[in-house]
């Protein structure tokens, strides 16, 4: 099951430029085909050189994430502690953190169906919940809800929830943690040891 939660973040860390010109579900819907056309036609390649791969994600560029936003909510009480400069690293190594933990993810696509309900929220209120199913051979679906933001940027998403699990608060025992043992150095500190391994 981690390897399809992985993939479908992973689809949506993947994306390019829609977000200016669809709405939150055509934007998911559109980033999940482009991604998967891109997996199929290169997987060789990423499986054989996995900073393929992550160069790919970064050259795409995670336009359509607000890791300030997420970084709030992974931080939480302690995000009024964190000063602007501190609180862009950390946005920066959990960026990065996401991008190694969930990439390779993207390879592990075998044409599981993505099933689009309906989604909660109103666009002219700025908050919406883009909900899919990922139905897997033999087993339950797996709920995975995208929480998009418009922004001047376009429609931005700041959490990511599994079967109504936070991606992004299931970060925050573990940031607090670090936080309180070493600093907001510390976390930084950590963060980026984690992303300089294979």
């Amino acid at each position: 099951m981690k390897n399809i939660i992985g993939l479908f973040i992973g689809l949506f860390l993947m994306s390019s430029g829609y977000a200016n010109e669809v709405g939150p579900e055509q934007l998911i819907k559109n980033t999940a085909d482009h991604v998967l056309s891109e997996i199929r036609a290169n997987s060789a390649a990423y499986r054989d050189d996995p900073n393929k791969l992550y160069s790919m994600v970064n050259e795409v560029v995670l336009l359509h994430f607000d890791f300030i936003a997420m970084t709030d909510l992974a931080l939480g009480r302690y995000k009024n502690k964190v000063d602007a400069s501190q609180k862009q690293l950390i946005a920066e190594e959990f960026r990065v953190l996401l991008v190694r933990t969930y990439g390779k993810a993207l390879l592990e696509y075998n044409e599981e169906v993505i099933v689009y309900l309906p989604m909660e929220g109103s666009e002219a209120d700025g908050d919406v919940t883009v909900k899919i199913e990922i139905e897997q051979a033999g087993g339950f679906p797996i709920p995975l809800n995208y929480s998009l933001k418009q922004s001047d940027q376009g429609w931005k998403v700041y959490d990511i929830s599994v079967d109504d699990i936070s991606l992004v608060t299931n970060y925050r025992s573990s940031f607090a943690r670090h936080i309180k043992k070493n600093g907001v150095e510390g976390l930084v500190k950590v963060l980026h040891e984690r992303n300089q391994e294979e």
